[in-house]
């Protein structure tokens, strides 16, 4: 009977390990399970994510393209302003130079000197006045005794020589 009970206990030793394989079996196809589906939900997120970047894609590609019709537009308009400005200068530069021509020639036919040698003359003649009056002063301002140092030395007619 040792024999049977070691026959009987053998098969039941073997029996163990089956069980043992089934309850190992049952946690790894659960886990199995759980992962499939774990890998599905992020599959299915990354979609959402890639869907929602090519929507934020699109909808920055048509900000970008109204931005830059915007900014077309306002080159446009900015160059038609430049254009303008340029057109009315020399429209003005050339009114100012035929009015200067008209004011040369009504000076000239009234026999009138060009007036840049007018304002000439009576920038040298207010030069003469005013060395006058500056010698006027320093001769007033000498003592008595000096004048008649001054009276042996010829008088100066206040003009000077100029080249």
């Amino acid at each position: 009977m040792a024999n049977t009970d070691s026959t009987v206990a053998a098969p039941a030793s073997s029996a163990s390990p089956l069980s043992a394989r089934k309850e190992n079996v049952v946690p790894a196809s659960s886990k199995i399970a759980e992962l499939t589906e774990s890998r599905q939900e992020l599959l299915n997120r990354i979609q959402s994510l890639k869907t929602d970047l090519q929507s934020w894609r699109y909808k920055l590609d048509g900000q970008v393209k109204v931005y830059r019709n915007e900014l077309s537009e306002l080159k446009k308009s900015l160059n038609v302003e430049v254009e303008k400005l340029r057109s009315e200068f020399q429209e003005l530069k050339t009114t100012l130079q035929q009015q200067q021509e008209d004011v040369t020639t009504s000076l000239r036919k009234l026999g009138l000197q060009d007036a840049s040698e007018e304002t000439k003359e009576s920038e040298d003649a207010e030069i003469d006045i005013n060395e006058e009056n500056a010698k006027d002063l320093t001769e007033d301002a000498k003592p008595d005794n000096s004048e008649e140092d001054d009276q042996d030395l010829p008088k100066d007619s206040g003009k000077d020589t100029k080249e």
